[in-house]
């Protein structure tokens, strides 16, 4: 499988245009994600068990970095190279000044498939910690193929997902409207197998945001090797 995972998608580029909304509801919140999330430890422990099972100094990719906080940074502290990418101009430049060991882009998540910041085999490892759920389900299972191909042989991903059984779902978030899809635990490890990754690991988090009107949520998170 090349980088283009998203071949064949037809409806790929009017869902990309979609996005723009997405982009601004995040260019709004700015660095209030931070203060509404404050508790971060699937995430910490993930970013974590990732960092140590990499080898010294590799590659990896952020898939929608946010404020570069903690993950991008963790794995900087760690010795890794960091790129990470997300729509939102306004989160790219807080990660800029969160991290500056880090690289960052403003980029789609499929943008990558045109090899924007490498071809296959181009990273060790890569973590999508709740941007795969800004998505339609439809889009999923490209993007999971496209970040396979993107990955080494026997390349790492970790990958959080909140456990609902939804396809691109509005939702309100910090005061703007965001779009989200999810899996239940099931479908989702079926998704990821489909995509060509082995689960070696697994944990789920019961989290309630802070300073949000959203009800408390289960978040998954897998961690899965290139098959």
């Amino acid at each position: 499988m090349s980088a283009e995972g998203y071949d064949g998608y037809e409806g790929l580029n009017g869902l990309v245009l979609d996005r723009a909304g997405q982009a601004e509801a995040f260019d709004a919140i700015g660095d209030r994600y931070d203060e509404a999330f404050p508790h971060k430890d699937g995430q910490l422990a993930a970013g974590a068990r990732l960092a140590a099972a990499l080898p010294p100094g590799s590659r990896v990719l952020d898939l929608g970095c946010g404020t570069g906080l903690p993950t991008a940074r963790q794995l900087a502290d760690a010795g890794h190279t960091v790129v990470g990418v997300d729509l939102s101009p306004s989160m790219v430049d807080l990660a800029r000044e969160n991290v500056p060991a880090g690289e960052f882009h403003r980029l789609d998540i499929a943008d990558l498939r045109h090899g924007k910041l490498g071809g296959p085999g181009s990273f060790d490892g890569v973590t999508a910690f709740f941007s795969l759920l800004m998505l339609p389900r439809a889009e999923i299972p490209y993007t999971l193929r496209m970040l396979r191909s993107l990955l080494r042989p026997g390349g790492l991903l970790v990958l959080a997902m909140v456990e609902a059984d939804l396809d691109d779902c509005p939702i309100p978030f910090l005061g703007s409207t965001i779009r989200v899809s999810g899996y239940l635990r099931d479908d989702l490890r079926q998704v990821v197998h489909d995509a060509g990754f082995e689960v070696t690991g697994e944990d789920s988090y019961a989290y309630a945001p802070a300073s949000t009107d959203t009800p408390p949520e289960i978040q998954l998170f897998l961690h899965l090797r290139r098959a």
